[in-house]
């Protein structure tokens, strides 16, 4: 097939974890003016989940590489251009404004790859999700199915949009949380108690769990559940359960200002807000929410849909079962194991383990 690429063509750092808009750039053996080939490795980037090697998608020569082995370099940024002719000045190519749009494009494609599906009017979820689309997929599976052009993706696609699924407080925490990761573009909320059109946070309500099928159909494929459970959380249950049939896929959010340690484990659509702390090997299943200024420390394992309130803190190696809700304030002792849908009241203290579907007085002492 011949070289569809346009020189100079960008070079950008792709998003390796849905979580993680930075890397270290761990290997470049790369230098400024220095000619590549077709398949060359241009450099290493390490997350705390996992590595990728990114290479060359066409031959030239390196022009513009301005960083160094062993800086922190985010998602969207230039690592360098490949251009056709050793004299050739990054100068001479306008500016890449990193809009939310610019940035989800080149998060999930080459710029080398985009246009060639783009040419081709390749549907661009025929690719396998959560892998960094380069050209040579885009030129296999045009080798493999040389015809195969139906439903073909508008351009102005995000593959990074997502909606939010709920618009009281825990939504609009939600939405302020997305924005701070910065690596997704919230389309608005969808919300059965409220009216289409409403705007809330500058975004609008885009309808009830009727849409959810036309939205992913445009192409819109994550959610975040906003539906904090607090009182009913059987009706957080029921949103992720709805998202899962319409097969949207509801990441794992974490503010900037949260720490988690690297060997946590933080299993799909968990939810951690500003100045939380997840410690060393804690273990946190689906749809968890650590609120804001939370701690949860080392070993600590959370079952699915457990709800841990602001300011509430977890000794080491506590154990909380399935659905239940912690409430403000809490503070639970070491090795505590609390069962499945108990409710801990707003400052409780609690000293040993509570049982499935246990509740504790706010304010109290358990055991009383």
């Amino acid at each position: 097939m011949a070289d569809q690429t346009a020189y100079p063509y960008q070079v950008t750092i792709p998003l390796i974890n849905p979580n993680e808009p930075e890397a270290l750039l761990a290997a470049l053996p790369i230098r400024e003016g220095q000619a590549v080939s077709l398949g060359d490795l241009l450099c290493t980037l390490e997350t705390t989940k996992s590595t990728l090697d990114l290479v060359a998608e066409a031959s030239g020569i390196i022009r513009g590489l301005s960083h160094q082995a062993g800086q922190i370099i985010r998602t969207g940024e230039t690592l360098c251009y490949i251009a056709d002719s050793p004299t050739w000045q990054p100068a001479q190519l306008p500016t890449l404004e990193l809009s939310s749009e610019n940035l989800s494009l080149r998060s999930r494609i080459t710029q080398p790859a985009f246009e060639l599906a783009k040419s081709h009017g390749l549907d661009l979820n025929l690719f396998p999700e959560g892998k960094i689309i380069t050209r040579a997929m885009v030129e296999e599976l045009l080798q493999d199915s040389p015809k195969i052009k139906s439903n073909p993706l508008p351009i102005e696609f995000d593959p990074s949009s997502i909606l939010v699924y709920g618009s009281g407080g825990h939504g609009k925490s939600l939405v302020e949380l997305i924005r701070a990761v910065g690596i997704y573009s919230i389309i608005g909320f969808v919300d059965d108690s409220k009216q289409p059109g409403e705007n809330i946070l500058d975004l609008p309500v885009l309808g009830g769990s009727e849409i959810l099928s036309k939205l992913f159909d445009k192409g819109v494929h994550l959610a975040a559940n906003a539906v904090g459970g607090i009182g009913d959380i059987q009706t957080r249950v029921k949103i992720f359960q709805q998202l899962k049939a319409a097969n949207f896929t509801c990441p794992t959010l974490v503010h900037p200002s949260a720490v988690v340690e690297p060997s946590a484990f933080l299993t799909e659509a968990v939810q951690i807000f500003p100045q939380a702390y997840v410690g060393s090997d804690a273990c946190l299943g689906y749809g968890v929410i650590v609120n804001t200024g939370a701690i949860i420390s080392h070993d600590c394992v959370l079952d699915d849909y457990v709800n841990i309130s602001p300011g509430s803190m977890l000794a080491g190696e506590v154990h909380i079962g399935e659905r239940t809700l912690v409430g403000m304030g809490v503070t639970i002792n070491l090795q505590v194991t609390i069962g499945s849908r108990a409710r801990i009241g707003n400052g409780a203290t609690i000293k040993s383990d509570v049982p499935e579907n246990g509740i504790v007085r706010a304010g109290s002492v358990w055991p009383e």
